[in-house]
């Protein structure tokens, strides 16, 4: 994308967060063709048709630009920027270092209001599906479920693919939980109960340590919090095709990401380091809080896990948040059903974790 078409979009996006949230729902159905997208029985919220209206204007059609990795992170970090909510605080945010098999792994703790016990900690580990994200592309949620939750949240920059294919992300990940363990009483928090959480990509690498602390008779997370989490890197399922163009996250954009992913790696798509949901035994594992979206080309395959799981025992809250969109978590500036739909899966995994 040239600088010029990125600033403005930039320029876009930022107008279109000012004023979405100002509009009454009948006007942005009006200005996005004027009826309700309607699939599977699910009805597309109007500030984010709106939004995606917008976008197709500008010329976006996904996530993937021009399909170039330098290009794809650049926008996703002026994306990034537009999306900023500044008005969400919290205690205190400080960088962390954290020992890890190739080198430091960079992360940040967010830090809820003293007083009363020690509060949880979850470890989170962004989306961008291996290839781009950061600590900054997942800021502000960060804050959000800092705050809203009442938690310690420690989100994590591993490493990202191309230049550090499959299982580097997965090594970052665990070695990250491990510390997370280790530490939790150096950060203030209880040790007694430490999460993972993701979003995308980042809730497969949840998916992935929690099995991977289960084998190696590691304590395991109190919970698993899966945000529209991938599963299965075959793309089969009937999501990936119905939902394949016109919601942001696009097919072709996941199977470029996970081509970028698995070049150059051991690894293929059905190995359970990437594809969790095709694990043989998933007993065992943490209770989980499964997140999926109903216009999101993952919703199957995180509806397939969360089944797959409970069949295996394993306790399991799946919540369909059907009027939404992949990534919403990050469109919480837009207010109305996003934050209301945020405001649930947040409201519930403080829940889960204060009855751990």
């Amino acid at each position: 994308m040239t600088s010029v078409k990125q600033r403005a979009l930039a320029v876009g996006n930022r107008l279109g967060v000012a004023l979405i949230p100002r509009l009454p729902d009948r006007v942005k159905r009006l200005v996005s063709g004027g009826r309700a997208i309607t699939i599977d029985g699910n009805t597309l919220d109007p500030s984010i048709q709106m939004l995606l209206a917008a976008q197709r204007a500008a010329g976006v059609t996904g996530l993937v630009v021009a399909d170039d990795v330098a290009a794809t992170r650049s926008n996703s970090s002026a994306l990034t920027r537009t999306l900023d909510e500044r008005d969400v605080r919290v205690a205190e945010i400080r960088p962390v270092s954290i020992p890890g098999p190739a080198g430091a792994i960079g992360a940040r703790h967010y830090r809820p209001p003293a007083g009363g016990p020690p509060a949880p900690l979850v470890v989170f580990y962004h989306g961008g599906g291996w290839v781009f994200g950061d600590l900054d592309s997942h800021d502000s949620a960060c804050r959000l479920i800092c705050r809203d939750a009442g938690v310690h949240v420690l989100s994590v920059a591993y490493r990202l693919a191309p230049e550090h294919p499959a299982p580097a992300a997965v090594d970052d990940a665990y070695a990250a939980y491990r510390w997370a363990r280790e530490h939790a009483a150096d950060l203030g928090s209880d040790p007694r109960r430490v999460a993972v959480a993701g979003d995308s990509a980042g809730g497969n690498l949840a998916a992935v340590v929690c099995r991977l602390a289960r084998d190696a008779g590691d304590p395991l997370p109190a919970l698993q919090w899966l945000i529209y989490p991938a599963t299965d890197q075959r793309g089969l399922t009937r999501s990936r095709s119905l939902l394949a163009d016109g919601f942001l996250l696009t097919k072709h954009d996941m199977d470029w990401l996970t081509n970028r992913y698995l070049e150059h790696s051991s690894l293929d798509r059905t190995d359970p380091l990437v594809s969790p949901l095709l694990a043989d035994d998933l007993s065992g594992l943490p209770p989980a809080l499964v997140i999926t979206a109903g216009f999101d080309p993952l919703r199957d395959e995180g509806e397939q896990y969360a089944a797959k799981l409970r069949d295996a025992g394993v306790a399991v809250d799946h919540r369909l948040m059907a009027s939404m969109i992949h990534v919403f978590l990050n469109l919480n500036v837009l207010g109305g059903a996003i934050a209301g739909a945020n405001a649930q899966m947040i409201s519930a995994l403080r829940a889960h974790l204060a009855h751990n």
